[in-house]
């Protein structure tokens, strides 16, 4: 090869390795995975210029990772807490993932067979998103949705939710499930984790639900997924109490009852048992968010943010007025820093995403 041309060659090379994702386009889990901005926050691509509460989480980076200033937070205390639906994922295409998905197995799926209190959940969940828009979590509704995949082994539940991460996100165009998340949040995961902070999802969906949706994104491994919980049994073990069944080699693992649902008190009573160090930095989107946020900013011994994510957005995202309402409510009450996805997100999911007219 002559030196032109290997230079060419190596000309074309390079452009291909630099190519990033635009914000004309929705982004792959590829490409949301590979967001990756660095430590002093110069390279965010997905806010507003002028974003106020981006300019404040970064004025309050340069602070505390400051050895020689009197905020500085120790690499061991830099832990951060996320809801998930709203926060960092689509929930209002019309609900929460875990509500589509239930819809999805009792209402769609021509391989399962309901029950009669299935099929009702089910059915009160498409009135109740008709006439409200996005419901209010229900712990009930939590068991039912769990009820419906009792006796599945993890790997068959596994495979049930990537499945559906495939289908279309409802209300918006050229989004799957599986990549329904907002491009600007998961700038500041990355964001963060560059800055030595431990981030951990605090969500009302189902924990293995979360480690579903957020496997091989942005360095969070599975035992930083906090959510609603179910029990989990030996297939053999039958109406014996866990205490006292012994798992055997010939056991599987299989799903059992609902738990809990990971709401509110219950998200801080999470973050203490499983964490067991107070957050200095809480996100969240919803009154169902408050508990952790106000555990985050309160007799803190290190300065402490919370932020609150509006959704106000009615044309790149199905906003919800009662739920923005609410939060800005929240916001002004609480102390906790407004973030308008309308305002703020220079695109949300790629300018390919809108609302369905």
């Amino acid at each position: 090869m002559n030196i032109k041309k290997k230079i060419a060659s190596l000309a074309l090379a390079a452009a291909f390795i630099t190519t990033t994702f635009t914000a004309a386009d929705a982004a792959t889990r590829e490409e949301i995975a590979a967001i990756n901005v660095k430590a002093n926050g110069s390279n965010f691509k997905y806010w507003t210029k002028d974003s106020a509460p981006l300019k404040q989480l970064k004025d309050y980076m340069a602070d505390i990772t400051n050895k020689n200033s009197r905020n500085y937070i120790p690499k061991e205390n830099r832990v951060a807490v996320f809801d998930m639906d709203g926060t960092i994922l689509c929930e209002t295409a019309p609900i929460y993932f875990d509500h589509m998905i239930f819809l999805h197995r009792v209402l769609e799926d021509k391989n399962f067979t309901p029950t009669q209190e299935e099929y009702q959940t089910a059915k009160n969940i498409e009135a109740q998103i008709k006439k409200i828009g996005v419901p209010y979590p229900s712990t009930n509704n939590a068991r039912v949705n769990a009820n419906s995949f009792r006796g599945m082994t993890r790997e068959e539940f596994v495979k049930y939710n990537k499945d559906y991460m495939n289908a279309n996100v409802k209300g918006l165009t050229n989004l799957k499930w599986g990549e329904a998340f907002y491009l600007p949040m998961m700038e500041i995961i990355s964001f963060l984790n560059n800055n030595d902070f431990k981030v951990y999802i605090v969500s009302g969906t189902e924990r293995e639900m979360v480690r579903v949706l957020l496997d091989g994104l942005q360095n969070l491994p599975p035992n930083q997924m906090i959510g609603s919980d179910i029990i989990h049994k030996a297939d053999n073990q039958g109406d014996t109490a866990s205490e006292k069944y012994t798992f055997k080699r010939n056991d599987n693992i299989v799903r059992g009852e609902f738990l809990i649902k990971n709401l509110n008190m219950n998200k801080t009573n999470a973050i203490i048992k499983e964490i067991g160090i107070q957050p200095v930095l809480a996100f969240g989107n919803s009154m169902s968010d408050a508990a952790m946020m106000n555990y985050a900013i309160t007799n803190n011994k290190y300065k402490a943010l919370a932020f609150g994510v509006i959704c106000d957005d009615r044309e790149r995202e199905l906003g919800s007025k009662k739920t923005e309402e609410a939060m800005l409510k929240g916001c002004k009450d609480y102390g906790w820093t407004p973030i308008s996805m309308k305002n703020d997100f220079k695109t949300i999911y790629g300018d390919n995403v809108k609302v369905q007219k």
